[in-house]
């Protein structure tokens, strides 16, 4: 399991990320208007998954907005955008933001996502949701790249991330 902190107390996930060489774990995740969505679905492109606990936080917020700016940029790239949360919230967010170069994709459905690249957050006030976690995939949904952000409230290196595209 991941030791990670929330304003410096002590939490943990599930388990640990998967390993840089493996086979991304398949998902099927909810959409913003309810359509399913798989890992197959973005089969030949290079994919960056941006998880966290909740799009109402501030961190969660600045995350999307952050690699929705670099998205666009990206070839062959589509940024994923994984929470717990509503479709409807996600939507909602989306719209008043202007986020368009970004997916946002909902765990809500079974929690499955979470517990599968073991990153469900185990105790705590944020138990149950995700926590805070880039991913990198190359076009055979290889993992390339993975940060569990050790603190809960701090951004993700975003250039880090974005190198190891």
């Amino acid at each position: 399991m991941a030791n990670i902190t929330l304003k410096g107390n002590a939490i943990n996930t599930i388990g640990n990320l998967p390993e840089i060489g493996s086979k991304a774990p398949d998902f099927s995740l909810k959409t913003v208007d309810l359509n399913t969505k798989k890992l197959s679905d973005y089969s030949g492109k290079k994919i960056l998954l941006n998880i966290f606990p909740s799009i109402d936080t501030g961190t969660c917020a600045m995350s999307v907005r952050e690699f929705n700016k670099k998205a666009s940029e990206l070839d062959n790239t589509v940024v994923l955008c994984i929470s717990k949360d509503l479709p409807f919230a996600q939507a909602r967010f989306c719209g008043a933001e202007g986020i368009e170069n970004v997916e946002m994709l909902s765990d809500f459905a079974t929690g499955s996502f979470g517990k599968d690249y073991q990153l469900e957050i185990t105790d705590g006030p944020l138990a149950n949701l995700h926590s805070r976690v880039v991913i990198v995939l190359d076009e055979k949904a290889n993992v390339v790249y993975t940060e569990q952000v050790s603190e809960i409230v701090d951004e993700p290196n975003y250039e880090a991330a974005l190198k190891a595209i």
